[in-house]
């Protein structure tokens, strides 16, 4: 604690340290020129720069990812904020804790309405959990505390403060402490987890849905005894870290994100169902009656009590941590499983045993395409010990088909929506994890929204890899309005020339050059072995642009 009166932009750095932030991600603006000329003089504490606030804010997602703790992102004023915006949406849906500050000129020029003058708090409110404004500098650590702790209490989430270059000037005695961040290993009562235990062990057909919030508690081990206890189908809902392993036979992949029908399609038949660490369902365009069969028995548990019930009734649902609560639960359901219910359930997990050995090896008509080859080739390189950014998304069930998401902090999926995550998330999981080979896969149109993460890897010595999944297209769109056409019944005809990136053809490895990376392109299958060669012992960020 120091008491002695230091400026606040100064104080401010100090307070970060003291919640374990020494590296901010951010793109400098005239607003904030004092703090970050105190940033640069700051001992222990790293700036890193990005040419643009949606690349800083996706770089700021993807070590908040990769630490699993915070990150602090610095943005300019409000045309900075509104640049992040979009990447922020991301880190609101994926409850990334990142704490967000932005400047403005000063407090005392609030009623001046002048240039680059906006409503700072009201911009962020839709994108955070929580957004401020700081307008007296006796509060500066005391509200920065506050975000810390709300951004890291879940459900997690990016949190907004706003710093007027005033209230930084001036003197600040604030103590400098470290936020508190309320543990949240709430177990259940034994007479609700009794309850729960009561309406899933009956269950001829089970099924789980999880999301992230398995992932945040630590509690794979635990949800993988569970589905064994009840021979329960796994499907992963909002998810986009390694819940359950991908070489578990109950695991049966994610539910979709698109279309509510085909996530009603796969658990409409269910008679138990346990909810856990996620809403149901995060599709674009949702089943709008209940998915689930009549008579189904529902339990949902979450941290988050918002989401429990949200769109759809349960019979049962718990506001607790996923790892107490399915600890718990697997407890009781060794005592209360009758021999003959753990006969099904090991009868449902010999089928899907014998499904997987059926499948295991088969050919897919894309091993031999360039990027088949060079996934393969990738994944004997390095037998599979490597952390993957996906956002391939139409590329993503390749991708996972060669390096599947097995291991807890190997595997990080795009969420949210929005487009570019996928390079800059690399470059910040590189960052947090220099110990590891990170590579980043995105789609040809996703890159190019954050191409400029390669430069920020290049200046910093962030040696992450970089492959473009390029199929001249926004393939997702071609595949959506496919549907949209069956749908309505109208005839197929060509896709919209917007879904088209072919004219003029865009020179992948020529712009990661131009940017200090260097890159190669494999066009044939023969080239993806030795691209792969090139890319894991080149020194320094590579990209390598996959033709499809």
């Amino acid at each position: 604690m120091n008491s002695e009166a230091t400026p606040g932009r100064e104080r401010l750095i100090e307070q970060f340290k003291a919640d374990g932030l020494t590296v901010m991600f951010g793109n400098p603006g005239t607003v904030e020129q004092g703090f970050l000329d105190a940033v640069d003089a700051a001992a222990d504490f790293q700036y890193v720069l990005a040419l643009q606030e949606t690349v800083a804010a996706g770089i700021a997602d993807g070590y908040a990812r990769a630490t699993g703790g915070a990150a602090l992102l610095q943005l300019h004023s409000g045309v900075g904020l509104g640049n992040g915006i979009g990447m922020l949406y991301q880190s609101l849906r994926g409850h990334t804790p990142l704490v967000v500050v932005a400047g403005d000129a000063g407090v005392r020029y609030d009623a001046m309405d002048a240039q680059m003058a906006s409503d700072l708090v009201a911009m962020a409110k839709p994108v955070t959990k929580y957004a401020t404004r700081v307008t007296d500098p006796r509060s500066v650590l005391r509200t920065i505390r506050r975000a810390v702790k709300i951004a890291l209490t879940p459900p997690r989430g990016p949190v907004f403060v706003a710093l007027p270059m005033d209230v930084l000037d001036e003197l600040n005695s604030e103590p400098v402490l470290p936020a508190t961040v309320p543990l949240t290993d709430v177990a259940p009562s034994p007479a609700s987890v009794g309850r729960a235990a009561e309406l899933l062990a009956s269950a001829e057909r089970p099924v789980i849905l999880v999301g992230d919030g398995v992932s945040l508690s630590g509690a794979q081990a635990e949800l993988a005894a569970v589905a064994e206890l009840l021979g329960a189908d796994v499907y992963e809902v909002d998810s986009s870290e390694v819940n359950i392993a991908a070489s578990h036979p109950l695991r049966r992949g994610q539910t979709g994100h698109m279309f509510g029908p085909h996530s009603k399609d796969l658990v409409g038949g269910a008679d138990g169902v346990l909810i856990v660490g996620t809403y149901v369902f995060p599709e674009v365009f949702p089943e709008l009656e209940n998915p689930f069969r009549p008579g189904a028995k529902v339990v949902h548990i979450d941290l988050n009590a918002y989401e429990i019930a949200k769109n759809h009734p349960v019979d049962l649902g718990l506001a607790a941590d996923p790892r107490q609560a399915l600890r718990a639960l697997a407890a009781v359901l060794e005592q209360r499983l009758t021999p003959a219910r753990r006969a099904a359930a090991a009868a449902r997990i010999d089928v899907r045993t014998r499904e997987r050995a059926r499948t295991a090896g088969q050919a897919s008509p894309d091993d031999d395409t360039p990027m088949g080859v060079f996934l393969r080739t990738l994944a004997e390189r390095t037998r599979g010990d490597l952390i993957v950014f996906d956002e391939a998304l139409t590329t993503s069930p390749l991708v996972t088909r060669h390096l599947p998401p097995e291991r807890p902090g190997d595997y990080h999926l795009t969420r949210g929506g929005s487009l570019g995550v996928g390079f800059p998330g690399a470059v910040g999981a590189k960052l947090a994890r220099p110990d590891r080979l990170v590579v980043g896969f995105a789609g040809d149109g996703g890159s190019m929204y954050t191409y400029q993460a390669l430069w920020t890897a290049v200046r910093h010595g962030i040696d992450a890899k970089f492959v473009v999944c390029n199929n001249r297209k926004y393939r997702l769109l071609d595949d959506n309005i496919a549907q949209y056409w069956r749908e309505r019944d109208i005839a197929e005809h060509p896709f919209p020339g917007s879904f088209d990136l072919s004219r003029p053809e865009i020179d992948f490895a020529g712009l990661a050059r131009a940017l200090g990376a260097d890159g190669t392109r494999v066009e044939k299958p023969d080239e993806a072995a030795a691209a792969v060669d090139r890319m894991l012992s080149h020194p320094g960020p590579f990209l390598v642009d996959v033709q499809i």
